[in-house]
């Protein structure tokens, strides 16, 4: 399970009082990973207050090169010195606000790799194009172009994400079925790349407004193997509640 804070919460504090909150809250949860995606500035602070418990640390994005001229940009390095151990790579508000291309996606997903760490690849459609029924022909032009030059060794790492535009914090959710039958064709361009042991052993995680009523249903679904959660993730009692969906 992941939760992606985006640009929340407002303070230091806040963020320092959530991730207690919810190292408190998952203490007796130990069959699931989970990963928590904070803000640039406070990614030290959240590391400390992890420290002992199983939850990992993410990067909501990177840049592809090491160092330089490029004010702003944050690198794999720096991700990997403050103890992140993921990164989210592509995300549609990446895609969307600040114009990422598919292969500008594909060379941080390399930069990730060659850092050790493990991409968060995110995938998905926006809503004309999933009224349009090109949501799997969306999926797999996305997918394909992210994973350019990724090797079978390094697909190993490499955690897959798939968000519906439409469903990202607008309340709407996707069809648990349309859900499985996108992640089911996500692993079948997996295994048709890769081979069907990679793709079977390819994390593909669902991401669209996902909340304590919905998760259990979807991770009911055969080729949904975890979720990347938005808003949910930003009060523990509901994140972890998430995170411990087998006893909802």
């Amino acid at each position: 399970m992941g939760g992606n804070w985006k640009l929340n919460p407002t303070t230091v504090d806040a963020a320092i009082k959530l991730t207690k909150d919810l190292v408190s809250a998952t203490s007796d949860i130990s069959t699931v990973d989970t990963a928590i995606f904070p803000p640039f500035p406070l990614l030290p602070l959240v590391q400390q207050h992890l420290q002992g418990s199983r939850i990992q640390l993410g990067a909501q994005d990177v840049f592809y090169e090491s160092s330089g001229a490029f004010t702003g940009a944050v690198s794999t390095h720096l991700l990997k010195e403050v103890g992140s151990s993921y990164v989210l790579v592509g995300h549609s508000e990446r895609r969307t606000i600040f114009m990422e291309s598919d292969t500008t996606i594909n060379r941080k997903v390399k930069k990730v790799l060659q850092a050790g760490l493990k991409p968060v690849l995110c995938i998905g459609e926006s809503k004309a194009e999933y009224e349009a029924g090109l949501n799997q022909q969306v999926c797999a032009i996305q997918l394909l172009k992210g994973l350019q030059d990724v090797t079978p060794e390094e697909m190993l790492d490499v955690v897959i994400a798939y968000e519906p535009v439409w469903a990202i914090g607008t309340g709407l959710v996707c069809p648990k079925e349309v859900a499985q039958e996108v992640h089911a064709f996500i692993r079948s361009i997996i295994a048709k790349k890769y081979g069907p042991e990679i793709a079977q052993r390819t994390i593909i995680q669902y991401g669209g407004s996902v909340n304590v009523g919905n998760v259990k249903e979807l991770m009911a679904q055969p080729d949904i193997d975890g979720c990347l959660v938005g808003g949910a993730s930003l009060t523990a009692e509901s994140f972890a509640k998430i995170i411990g969906f087998e006893k909802l």
